[in-house]
C-alpha cells in the first residue's frame, strides 16, 4: 500500500488575526474530571488567549486537554487512566469550533477505567475507526520538553514522525498499526524459536507495511528540509542547520539524491532481513525496519557540521525544537488548507530574549492561526503584544481577566 497526500480543504473564507490569516478556530472547550479539571467550561476569542498561572495549577493541563482531541492521547506520553482526576472513574473533554460561515464542529473525547473504554464522537457520531476523527482541531503544541525530540532517545523522534504523518497522510496510521501487529507477531515467533519459513509467513506483511512507512518518513524530511534549515536560521539569528532521514534498512545503490521508488525499498527491505535472520533468531527479537529508523539533526555549516544531540549546546538544541515545531505546524496548513492553531505553553523561559523574539516575529510574519500561549509571569506575554485577551488559571479553575 502506497500512501498519499491530503489535499487542501479549500472553500474556507480568510479572517485576521495579528495581521495574519486564520479560518478555523477553538470557540470552547468542556473538560470533566481531566487531570485536576472537576468541571469547567472555558470560551475563547478568535485571536487566542493568554493563560496565566503558576506551575501546577493546570496550564499544560488544559493545552494537554485540547491536543487530546487531535490525537486521542496525552502529548506528554501519560496513559489515559492518568489523565482521569484523582478520586473519579472517568474523564471527558468537549470541543467546539467554529469554521468559516459560522459553522461549528464539535470534536468529544471520553475515557472509563472500567473496562478501560475509550469513546470518540465527531458531531455526536462515533466513527468506526479514532482514525477517521484524528486532526480535526488542527493544532499544534510546543512545549518546554520539545527539546527531548532532539536530545533524546530516537523513539522521540520516531513518535513526533508518526503523529504528524498520522495527521496529514490518509492511510499512514492504519499502516502503522498493522506493521507494529506484525511486528509483535514475528517477535514472539523468534522468542519461540520458529523457523525460517514460518518467519518468511511474516516477512511479507512487515515489509509491505513498513516500506510505506519508510516511504512517507524519507518524503516527509525530504520535502521538509529546507523548511527546517530556513526556520533554524531564523530563530538562531544566522546558523545552519540541517535534518536527516537515517532508516535502519540500508538505502539502495544508486543516485544518493534521487528518490527511491518502492521496489527499491522492499528488496533493500527483504535483503537485510535475510543478512540478521542469525542474529534475529539469536536474540528473539526483529532488529530492522521503520521501528527502528532515526531522525539526524546537525548543526555548523556543510563543511563541519556535528551532531545536534551529541555536540550541540541546549541554546542550539531548543532552537531546533522550535524550527521542527514550525515545519509541523507548515505542513498541517498545508494539508487541511487552513492555519493550525498554535499552542506555546511556557515556551518563552526556555529561550534567550533575542530567540523568543524571533520566534514571536515568525508567528507575526507568516499565516498562523489562533494563539493559545502560557506563563507564569504575565511579563512573558509582552513579546506577544495586547492582542490576546487574559485568563488567570488556579487549582484547575479558569477566569478571565
Amino acid at each position: 500500500m502506497k500512501l498519499g497526500h491530503l489535499e487542501p480543504r479549500g472553500g474556507l473564507e480568510k479572517g485576521r488575526f495579528f495581521g495574519y490569516f486564520y479560518r478555523v478556530f477553538l470557540q470552547r472547550i468542556q473538560l470533566r474530571n481531566f487531570r485536576n479539571f472537576e468541571d469547567e467550561t472555558v470560551d475563547f476569542p478568535e485571536r487566542g488567549a493568554a493563560l496565566i498561572g503558576d506551575n501546577g495549577q493546570g496550564k499544560t493541563n488544559l493545552l494537554e486537554a485540547i491536543y487530546y482531541l487531535e490525537i486521542f492521547r496525552s502529548f506528554r506520553g501519560a496513559r489515559d487512566e492518568q489523565l482521569i482526576r484523582f478520586g473519579t472513574d472517568h474523564f471527558r473533554v468537549e470541543g467546539s469550533l467554529v469554521e468559516a460561515g459560522g459553522a461549528e464542529v464539535t470534536v468529544a473525547a471520553a475515557y472509563r477505567r472500567e473496562g478501560r473504554r475509550k469513546k470518540v464522537t465527531l458531531n455526536g457520531d462515533e466513527p468506526q475507526r479514532f482514525g477517521e476523527a484524528i486532526g480535526r482541531i488542527g493544532a499544534i503544541v510546543f512545549t518546554a520538553s520539545d527539546v527531548e525530540i532532539v536530545a533524546g532517545g530516537p523513539a522521540a523522534r520516531r513518535r513526533f514522525l508518526d503523529i504528524i504523518l498520522s495527521l496529514v497522510e490518509p492511510d499512514y496510521l492504519a499502516v502503522l498499526q498493522r506493521y507494529r501487529r506484525i511486528l509483535t507477531q514475528r517477535n514472539e515467533s523468534l522468542r519461540e524459536g520458529a523457523s525460517p519459513s514460518e518467519l518468511a509467513a511474516w516477512n511479507h506483511g512487515l515489509v509491505d507495511a513498513g516500506c510505506s512507512i519508510i516511504e512517507a518518513r524519507a518524503r516527509w524530511v525530504a520535502e521538509q528540509r529546507a523548511g527546517f534549515a530556513r526556520y533554524y536560521e531564523k530563530i538562531s539569528g544566522g546558523q545552519q542547520a540541517s535534518i536527516d532521514y537515517a532508516p535502519s534498512i540500508p538505502k539502495p545503490t544508486g543516485d544518493r539524491a534521487a528518490p527511491i521508488d518502492r521496489h527499491g525499498w522492499i528488496e533493500a527491505f527483504h535483503g537485510r532481513l535475510q543478512r540478521l535472520a542469525e542474529r534475529e533468531r539469536r536474540r528473539g527479537v526483529t532488529l530492522a525496519g521503520p521501528h527502528r529508523d532515526e531522525l539526524k539533526f546537525r548543526v555548523g555549516n556543510s563543511s563541519d557540521a556535528v551532531g545536534l544531540r551529541s555536540f550541540g549546546s541546549a541554546g542550539q538544541q531548543r532552537t531546533a525544537a522550535v524550527a521542527l515545531r514550525m515545519v509541523e505546524a507548515e505542513t498541517l496548513r498545508a494539508a487541511l488548507g487552513g492555519e493550525p492553531i498554535i499552542m506555546l505553553d511556557d515556551v518563552f523561559a526556555e529561550l534567550d530574549p533575542p530567540r523568543s523574539e524571533r520566534v514571536v516575529e515568525l508567528l507575526a510574519a507568516e499565516e498562523w492561526g489562533q494563539v493559545l500561549v502560557t506563563s507564569p509571569k504575565p511579563s512573558e506575554f509582552a513579546l506577544m503584544g495586547d492582542s490576546l485577551a487574559e485568563y488567570r488559571i488556579a487549582a484547575g479553575t479558569l477566569r478571565r481577566v
